[in-house]
């Protein structure tokens, strides 16, 4: 699902845990013998090291439980199992409800709420969306329907982009753009248990450690390596049951 904590692109992480970056600190100088401060590479690790801390740290019990059912669903969803669709729904139902109450990202709550909508559409349609209302199989995509995808969501992104560049204080327009659209895209062929979801979300959850790791958003960032390595994984392991079930 597209579930993402795009609020960090427009506002730009301002939580920092000197105590606890001085305990990693503290550590590692423990067990390297380096001293602190000693090397560019090290102080540029430390940097990431105290802002990783601190921003979890700095997690209210909200995100806490929107990132621990967020990693849920992927991970259900690439084994496979229809269930998943209901801890998307709680994740991305409690992102608009933090979205909108605490951040007033109304845009971006608007977006999650589609979301939970499209989870309801998924669960069904994973249980009961193959012939006489059996559980939908795994299908494939055709070049042409890639094309279609590809050109509609790159003119998408390329329109909204440039909105949000002209008329919004959002950092990353264009890639922000790219990544919300095709994230919309890979859920909706996700509903449809298309094997090749799993291709868009590698581009996607790659493209957005770039990103939160550019706005020094190094949690997320961290987060979306791990989505990436559990997309790669859906992938073949998809692709495993999809030639399988052809072999029958």
């Amino acid at each position: 699902m597209g579930f993402t904590f795009s609020g960090i692109l427009q506002t730009g992480p301002n939580i920092r845990s000197l105590e606890s970056g001085e305990i990693i600190e503290h550590f590692l100088h423990t067990h390297s013998g380096r001293q602190p401060g000693e090397g560019i590479i090290y102080r540029i690790d430390m940097d990431i090291f105290r802002e990783i801390i601190g921003q979890a740290a700095a997690f209210s019990w909200v995100d806490w439980v929107v990132t621990i059912t967020a990693i849920l669903y992927v991970v259900l969803a690439a084994r496979e199992q229809a269930w998943c669709w209901f801890w998307g729904m709680i994740s991305c139902s409690l992102w608009a409800y933090a979205s909108y109450v605490f951040y007033d990202l109304y845009l971006d709550a608007l977006l999650q709420l589609f979301y939970v909508v499209m989870a309801g559409v998924g669960l069904y349609e994973w249980k009961y969306g193959g012939r006489q209302s059996e559980p939908l199989p795994i299908s494939r995509l055709s070049w042409r329907q890639h094309g279609y995808f590809l050109l509609g969501g790159t003119a998408a992104s390329l329109l909204f982009g440039y909105f949000f560049d002209e008329y919004s204080p959002a950092a990353a327009t264009y890639w922000d753009a790219f990544t919300t659209i095709f994230s919309i895209i890979a859920t909706l062929i996700l509903v449809r248990k298309v094997l090749d979801n799993w291709i868009y979300w590698v581009v996607v959850d790659a493209i957005y450690v770039g990103l939160y790791a550019s706005r020094g958003a190094y949690l997320f960032a961290l987060l979306m390596i791990v989505y990436t390595i559990i997309a790669a994984f859906a992938f073949f392991s998809w692709r495993r049951q999809y030639l399988g079930a052809g072999e029958e």
